[in-house]
């Protein structure tokens, strides 16, 4: 048995001798470079493809079966001029005897010089939809079409899947490879370049470290990006589970939306694709850009359907402003520090045509929000929030006035401030200010109408306390939507001031001017805080009541206002007229009529007042307002006039009937007799409305007509003392309507 083992052994030997002395012969007697035409033609009839080999063919056969290829190029047979891949060398080499078992074992194997270039063409046909085709045959005209070949119906039959190649590679080296795509339909231009690719071995089932880099670039917009990519790949095709292990992604982003400025970027994780359960995920996120830090978790379930994306995403806190700064764009014009502290914390639900956030928790710069904010639909924006705030200074992220705005508000101010002078001065003695001539509003683009068209919105938004305009608004809650280019305010309220407000109205800008139509209640708010929160000199102080409905049209403040019209009621109680003194304007008509002159100085400045309340009808930016009441302790004061709202201005016949100097030391030559009960004292008010009752002075030419009464009256008197029981009244009534004539 000694002996027969032994002679077996030395046979086996003899064997393998034999083969490798035949596998010697073989590649040195053998030139495979002398058969390209006949490879060649191989790939044409089973590959289908057009393989050019310029280079020379190295090979081996035993142990390894090894192949290298130079300078080779692959195209396609419908269009054999135009290669899409070529390359310098390809060398690989694979046992043979594994290759009996189906089992795939290969050394290093080297890709050098790959150029891959894909193209679809103006008809969107792209170029490797032709890999593996035919080209159509070259039928005669009138011919009928060949008949299909039993072959074909052969090659029909379904056929036994084949078992599964093991794969064993000891690396994988890909150097200076490059991928370009060329769309001529659109112009766009996509490429990788330099393309470096590192393995280790390559097992089924074990992790297999990787590294590659690129440079990815654009022309529409202009792109350029330096990326790296380092991890271990695992592969398991049996369940066809495929992850990517301590995956990072690296790099730098250039080019012309960044203006010149450079984005620096990183991205980790753990990555999981499972195609059985159609499941991916990525665990343990970590990016960066710049100063931008989060932290995530992203699920995707039903890869083989709609995608639906869960998960959380944390940004640390930013300063947004710099960020945006830092990547070459400009936000709109804010405050100083706005958007210099962002953090959001938040839940994550997307699908490829919308995306959700779920219980935000936001913080920006001095505010809290919480809630919700979705895009239900990419192609219609549609935008939905639900969100709650503790405080929110809206101020704070509008741009400022314009240069414009700003000169024509200081022109105002100060023709108004010369006017108040003169009124001041002159203690009511000086003519009647001049109406208001130039429009007090601008005339600058009020509403980006084309994007308002598109909007899709439905908000409902809730703050403890919100800025807006200067105004401190508590407890505000506002509830809007908007589609088809039609915005409707279901309701916006709050508290402001210890009184509250509520308006609700719509935004119509498919018509060519926008349309605005806007109801509004206000309750118990100091009308000077409104006036003042806006810049301007209050002309009265008191709690305002007020209820309007107003329309406008036009795409400008001046548009909106010279197109108002609508209705209005105001109420403002327990008030002061600032800076006018009412009655003393009175005393100064009574003393004409007492033919003296008032002794002393005006002994305040301001007219308190326990109500002031009238109706305002608006045609085209003017309100008429015929029924003005003002009870002030000691006299009623009845008006009837206009407030032009396009320079406001405003123009008033006012009537006072009064009780005269009610204070504890009455000037003497503004006594209160019998003979002046129940005159209407006129005042005339006109000027800027901003002065309010400082604009008002004693209507000389009414005045006359005072006097006229109260001697006719005077007149009356005498008559009755004179004829006494002796004339029949019918006369007296006669005499007595002569002289009041």
């Amino acid at each position: 048995m000694k002996a027969f083992g032994k002679i077996l052994g030395l046979v086996l030997l003899g064997l393998l001798l034999i083969i490798v002395a035949a596998g010697f012969a073989l590649t040195h007697l053998f030139d495979p470079n002398d058969y390209k035409d006949e490879i060649r033609q191989i790939a044409r009839d089973k590959a289908h493809i057009e393989l050019t080999l310029n280079g020379d063919i190295g090979w081996s056969l035993f142990p390894w079966l090894g192949l290298e290829l130079h300078e080779a190029s692959v195209a396609t047979l419908i269009n054999p001029a135009e290669p899409y891949a070529d390359l310098q060398m390809l060398g690989l080499s694979v046992r043979v005897l594994p290759l009996l078992r189906r089992e795939v074992q290969m050394s290093d194997v080297r890709v050098e010089g790959l150029n891959l270039r894909l193209k679809r063409d103006k008809n969107g046909h792209g170029n490797w939809e032709d890999i593996g085709k035919l080209p159509p045959p070259a039928t005669p005209a009138g011919s009928p079409a060949p008949a299909s070949a039993p072959a074909a119906e052969a090659a029909a039959q379904p056929e036994k899947p084949p078992q599964p190649i093991r794969l064993d590679i000891d690396s994988l080296t890909v150097n200076n490879a490059r991928v370009e795509y060329n769309d001529e339909l659109t112009g766009k231009q996509y490429s990788a370049e330099s393309i470096q690719l590192s393995t280790g071995a390559v097992h089924d089932s074990t992790n297999i470290p990787l590294k590659a880099t690129a440079f990815l670039s654009t022309n529409q917009p202009v792109l350029r990006v330096r990326t790296e990519l380092n991890g271990e790949l695992r592969i398991e095709r049996a369940l066809q589970r495929y992850k990517f292990e301590d995956m990072k992604l690296s790099g730098e982003l250039t080019g012309d939306p960044l203006q010149g400025k450079t984005m620096t970027f990183s991205a980790q994780g753990q990555v999981l694709l499972d195609k059985a359960a159609n499941v991916a995920e990525w665990t343990g996120i970590k990016i960066s850009a710049n100063q931008l830090r989060a932290l995530g978790e992203l699920k995707a379930n039903n890869l083989d359907k709609t995608p639906q994306i869960t998960g959380g995403l944390s940004i640390a806190q930013f300063d947004l402003a710099k960020f945006v700064d830092s990547i070459g764009q400009t936000l709109p014009a804010m405050a100083p520090g706005s958007l210099s502290k962002v953090e959001l914390v938040s839940r994550v639900a997307a699908t490829p045509t919308s995306i959700a956030l779920d219980n935000i928790n936001l913080k920006l710069d001095d505010s809290s929000f919480s809630g919700r904010i979705a895009v239900e639909d990419f192609a219609k924006q549609s935008l939905r929030a639900t969100l709650k705030a503790d405080t929110f200074d809206v101020d704070r992220y509008l741009p400022p006035k314009s240069d414009k705005a700003k000169n024509a508000t200081q022109v105002r101010q100060a023709e108004v401030a010369s006017t108040e002078a003169d009124a001041m001065a002159g203690a009511g003695s000086t003519p009647l200010p001049d109406k208001p001539s130039k429009s007090a509003w601008s005339t600058e683009r009020l509403l980006p109408v084309e994007r308002l068209a598109k909007l899709d919105v439905d908000a409902d938004l809730s703050f403890g306390q919100l800025t807006l305009d200067k105004l401190p608004i508590q407890n505000a809650a506002l509830k809007a939507n908007g589609q088809g280019g039609l915005l409707t305010l279901e309701n916006l309220r709050g508290g402001l001031y210890n009184g509250d407000f509520e308006a609700k109205g719509t935004l119509d800008v498919r018509p060519s001017a926008p349309v605005l139509n806007l109801q509004t209640r206000i309750n118990r708010v100091p009308v000077e805080k409104i006036l003042e929160s806006q810049g301007k000199n209050p002309p009265a102080k008191g709690l305002v009541t007020l209820t309007s409905s107003i329309t406008g049209s036009g795409n400008s403040q001046q548009a909106l206002i010279e197109t108002l019209n609508g209705n209005a009621s105001f109420v403002i109680n327990n008030g002061v007229l600032l800076n006018a003194n009412l009655e003393q304007q009175l005393c100064k008509g009574i003393a004409t009529l007492n033919r003296k002159t008032l002794s002393g100085e005006p002994r305040g400045k301001d007219t308190p007042f326990q109500e002031l309340k009238g109706n305002l009808t608006l045609r085209n930016g003017v309100a008429s307002n015929p029924d003005l009441k003002v009870r002030i302790p000691g006299m009623t004061v009845n008006g009837d006039g206009d407030i032009d709202l396009r320079v406001l201005g405003m123009d008033y016949r006012v009537g006072i009937i009064v009780e005269g100097d009610t204070s504890a030391m009455p000037d003497p030559a503004c006594q209160v007799g019998e003979k002046f009960v129940g005159i209407e004292w006129p005042l005339r008010c006109r000027g800027p409305l901003e002065l309010g009752a400082k604009a008002c002075r004693v209507d000389n030419e009414r005045l006359g007509q005072v006097a006229t009464k109260m001697a006719g009256d005077k007149l009356s008197e005498k008559i009755d003392e004179k004829l006494g029981d002796k004339v029949s009244p019918e006369l007296k009534n006669a005499l007595k309507g002569l002289f009041k004539r």
